[in-house]
């Protein structure tokens, strides 16, 4: 024994017992008053995942990840990618949501999912704890203020902006490696699963700046025109999944799949689906567009409603094409004579049966039966979302010339049933060499192109309003 150890037994024969028995109950007792951590689950492997059926994803709520959908299923770009790959494994994808980042991982880690699908980051930091699937996408982390504010447009500046990250993020990483240099840098942090929150908060002049990869960004200005992009904070940025490396043969299963679905165009698909929406962005137009959901809109929503209720298009399709013709104004009249809401000309009219033009329930009544009958008489080859494309651009320019277009592209060796194709056959119209050869003659083919992208992204601005 010790002369330490003596001291002590002989410290303690001096005390009372009663003394005595409380100290080897507080040293008996765990440091801190925490609850043990979960059990981790044993892994499954890929064969258990087809045998049950289901590949459970673990994912944030956002308008890049996952939208919650009260009349069906969760949409969005990582719920179509996800439910794709699960597809690819014979299984369906079950989805959970995590309420942020840390949880997100935690839940990983407790094996109480098989994949992480939320755009992350593929960080130094994070791959040296967990396992990623190859790289689907790129995006930039972005430095994004208030117009009229702070908006630091130099690193030295930074400093003088009061900055909130999402917490736990890939954006804390990036501030931290501009700290090392500018030392007075600092910012705050705030628990979620989506910085698109953050980005409203900066909107509303709760701080001055937050960061969001570029994507996201682009989103949030469609909602809220007052945000500015001050700067971008890195370069290109790989996205990936997080998976559970115990797991065996999903390493192996995710790098085959995500090879095949760079080489057959899927991922090219679904960036256009949800991030190839928007056209270039113009503060003036979105800012206007963003006041007239609010002061017009309303007034004439129920109507779009009525008019698309049993229709193959949605209501908001149908307002999207009245604020390209008219910005919701149901007096609007132009030089050649079409009127309203959805600017009929008076043969159209007289065609699907109204008699004032100007009055706001005939107009979208009219306009949505003139589009359904332009839609049903577009070719059967013609499917999918290009039938809706082909039905819009003959609103505008007419279907003989849909028709010589289609025949242009033929003859060019172009798919004549994809809009795509179409999109850059179109402007050839006003080209003497090829409409003299047409039976529908000139047409101002550019025109159909620009009116169909702009219906899609006023369509897009529309769900950018969360309405």
């Amino acid at each position: 024994m010790t002369e330490t150890l003596r001291a002590l037994v002989a410290t303690l024969k001096t005390w009372p017992s009663r003394a005595v028995s409380l100290l080897l109950l507080a040293l008996a007792l765990p440091v801190g008053c925490s609850e043990p951590p979960p059990p981790v689950r044993d892994p499954d492997t890929l064969a258990t995942i087809r045998e049950r059926g289901e590949l459970v994803v673990l994912t944030l709520a956002g308008p890049t990840s996952l939208i919650e959908n009260e009349d069906g299923p969760p949409s969005g770009y990582e719920v179509d990618l996800a439910n794709a790959f699960a597809a690819s494994l014979g299984v369906t994808a079950r989805f959970e949501v995590a309420a942020s980042l840390p949880d997100l991982f935690d839940a990983l880690a407790a094996g109480d999912g098989h994949v992480a699908a939320a755009g992350l980051t593929l960080t130094p930091e994070r791959s040296e704890r967990l396992a990623f699937s190859p790289v689907y996408k790129s995006v930039t982390e972005q430095l994004v203020c208030r117009r009229g504010g702070v908006s630091p447009t130099r690193l030295e500046r930074l400093p003088d902006a009061d900055i909130v990250v999402l917490e736990g993020s890939s954006y804390e990483e990036t501030l931290r490696a501009i700290g090392v240099t500018h030392t007075a840098l600092r910012w705050r942090t705030r628990p979620g699963g989506s910085a698109m929150p953050l980005l409203e908060a900066v909107d509303d002049g709760q701080a001055d700046c937050t960061i969001a990869d570029s994507h996201l960004a682009d989103f949030a200005r469609r909602r809220h025109p007052e945000l500015i992009v001050a700067r971008n904070l890195t370069g290109e940025q790989p996205l990936a999944w997080a998976y559970d490396a115990r797991i065996d043969g999903l390493g192996e299963a995710l790098s085959a799949w995500f090879a095949t679905a760079h080489a057959d165009g899927l991922l090219e698909a679904l960036d256009e689906t949800w991030f190839g929406r928007f056209g270039d962005y113009d503060y003036v137009d979105v800012a206007r567009f963003v006041r007239r959901v609010e002061n017009r809109l309303p007034r004439y929503r129920r109507l779009f409603e009525a008019a698309a209720d049993e229709l193959p298009f949605e209501w908001e399709l149908l307002a999207a094409q009245a604020y390209q013709e008219s910005h919701w104004d149901p007096d609007a009249v132009s030089a050649t004579g079409v009127r309203g809401l959805m600017m009929l000309t008076l043969s159209t009219a007289e065609r699907v049966g109204i008699d004032d033009r100007t009055d706001p329930e005939q107009s979208i009544v009219g306009g949505a039966a003139y589009l359904d009958d332009l839609y049903e008489r577009v070719p059967d080859s013609v499917t999918g979302p290009d039938r809706l494309w082909f039905a819009l651009a003959a609103y505008n320019v007419g279907m003989g010339h849909m028709y010589d277009a289609r025949r242009l592209a033929e003859r060019l060796g172009r798919d004549k049933d994809s809009w795509d194709d179409l999109a850059e056959i179109l402007p050839l119209l006003s080209d003497p060499a090829h409409y003299s050869t047409l039976r529908y003659g000139y047409a101002r083919g550019h025109e159909p192109v620009r009116y169909v992208a702009k219906i899609r992204e006023y369509r897009a601005l529309l769900a950018a309003q969360d309405l």
